[in-house]
């Protein structure tokens, strides 16, 4: 397998910005780390392991980057609109600086994958609703995708909505958005096991909201004795990952 350990500048973020490549060929995935998580967490939790044949046979490539999530919505002691600020230098980095960087190595210039567990999940669908002419493919396992998870009740704050899934989707009318939205490969699991009651309300949320709107995605739900936890997550991408790329 092709691997390359891999740092640029961002302007944006004002610092190095690790990321490493997984693979020589095929769409790229995007791939965010869990709470705390590095570029490496992928990796080292097995992930890169058990999607290897889809890797190995230049189906897919992934990209594992960094966050800056504890200086953003884990950042408990910053008021929710500068939490919120950070988020989008992230997302500018991200769409004007790591993109571009990921097309220059791959020459891939088709719309991207995105993918992550956890908190990473919420960036994978975040960054797809907000940018459907970038990513055209998600898959987000066990997210929670209402902000106020994070930054607890925030008012009126435009900002801050903008980055909570489950409650601009309601009021996402522009048909240049819906367009996209309806031929994008979504997919959105969640078990329903230890740990993931966080998840749940915002997961039933969007999917309430999707099966409104016609955005056709597949919402999956696994079992009871489905935890918050990576032997599941090293159980699901595979299976997800044979449906899209078979």
């Amino acid at each position: 397998m092709h691997i390359e350990q891999l740092s640029h500048w961002s302007g944006e973020l004002g610092r190095e910005m690790r990321l490493n490549r997984y693979g020589h060929n095929g769409m790229p995935i995007v791939v965010f780390p869990s709470s705390g998580g590095t570029h490496s967490e992928y990796y080292d939790f097995g992930m890169i392991d058990v999607c290897k044949d889809y890797i190995e046979s230049g189906k897919v490539q992934f990209f594992t980057l960094t966050s800056i999530d504890s200086e953003s919505w884990l950042h408990e002691s910053k008021p929710a609109h500068d939490r919120a600020l950070t988020h989008e230098a992230y997302d500018r980095y991200v769409i004007s600086e790591a993109i571009p960087y990921i097309k220059h190595k791959t020459g891939w210039f088709d719309p991207m994958m995105t993918t992550g567990c956890s908190l990473g999940a919420y960036h994978a669908l975040n960054f797809l609703l907000r940018h459907p002419d970038v990513f055209q493919t998600t898959v987000a396992l066990s997210g929670v995708y209402d902000v106020r998870y994070f930054v607890g009740d925030y008012g009126n704050d435009h900002l801050v909505y903008e980055n909570s899934p489950s409650d601009y989707i309601w009021n996402q009318n522009d048909a240049w958005f819906m367009d996209r939205y309806r031929s994008a490969d979504i997919i959105i699991c969640t078990g329903l096991g230890d740990w993931e009651q966080d998840g749940l309300p915002s997961y039933f949320t969007l999917k309430e909201a999707f099966e409104e709107k016609q955005i056709p995605a597949w919402f999956d739900e696994w079992g009871k004795d489905v935890s918050h936890d990576w032997i599941w997550w090293r159980r699901q991408m595979p299976y997800y990952l044979e449906k899209l790329f078979y």
